[in-house]
């Protein structure tokens, strides 16, 4: 992971440039009181707009807001809103991304593992979640390195992402390889270009990709650790076992 990591901007930059010539400024407050002001302003400019948390950030005069994913920063006057990650130079680490992978961490937590599809050792010491699609040509390549990163003592935990999205070929696929009896068989199978059996039941492939779409999905494998930490796509099995056991710092 590189110690910048920019988020994505789902405010825009027009949306933010409002945010910032149009938000008068706040007096100041106790904290409670500040904070829903600052709330209050946000849906007042940004109506809908889902803010999960507002928080004192580690920065005096800051305000981290949560936004979905994404974390903003907010002047305790409320009128400027700032987008962009927050390094702290002297314990080098990203605090902004370390905060996006705590939010990742609880949103993938709240998934059953009952859902998920999984490739486990007999005693792992690692897991890790992949967000998979059946005709993705680096993700059928981690499939066939399974035995391997196995053997590494990770498992594996597949999330059902069909890039194509909703009601694509590939969508209609995945939901029949998670109404399968057997679903390792049929993902295995479905990973290798076999046909497979056309299956219909009540199934987690729309929510868990409508999941890799909260979390930022744009390609596949998208791998993350149980500390919500992202690692970048494909790798080698012993690569991956760098990544995950690597310490959740920048650099």
């Amino acid at each position: 992971m590189s110690f910048v990591n920019i988020s994505i901007n789902k405010l825009g930059a027009l949306g933010i440039a409002m945010l910032i010539l149009g938000l008068p400024a706040l007096g100041a407050d106790a904290q409670p009181a500040a904070d829903a002001k600052l709330a209050a302003r946000l849906k007042e400019v940004f109506p809908g707009l889902p803010v999960s948390r507002i928080a004192p950030a580690p920065v005096p005069g800051l305000f981290e807001v949560l936004i979905g994913t994404d974390v903003f920063y907010l002047t305790a006057d409320g009128r400027y809103l700032l987008q962009g990650d927050l390094l702290d130079l002297v314990e080098r680490r990203n605090v902004t991304e370390q905060q996006r992978s705590a939010m990742r961490a609880k949103k993938i937590s709240e998934v059953p593992l009952t859902d998920m599809i999984e490739f486990a050792p007999a005693n792992p010491k690692h897991v890790v979640y992949v967000f998979t699609d059946i005709d993705c040509g680096y993700c059928r390549r981690l499939h066939r390195d399974m035995p391997e990163i196995n053997k590494r003592g990770i498992a594996v935990r597949y999330l059902a992402f069909p890039r194509a999205g909703v009601g694509s070929p590939a969508f209609t696929q995945m939901e029949s390889v998670w109404c399968s009896t057997d679903r390792r068989k049929a993902l295995t199978a479905a990973k290798s270009g076999a046909p497979v059996a056309v299956k219909n039941c009540a199934n987690p492939v729309g929510k868990q990709y409508a999941l890799g779409e909260t979390l930022g999905v744009h390609g596949t494998p998208a791998i993350y650790t149980s500390e919500g930490r992202s690692l970048r796509g494909y790798m080698p099995p012993s690569e991956l076992l760098d990544a995950v056991t690597g310490k959740d710092k920048d650099l």
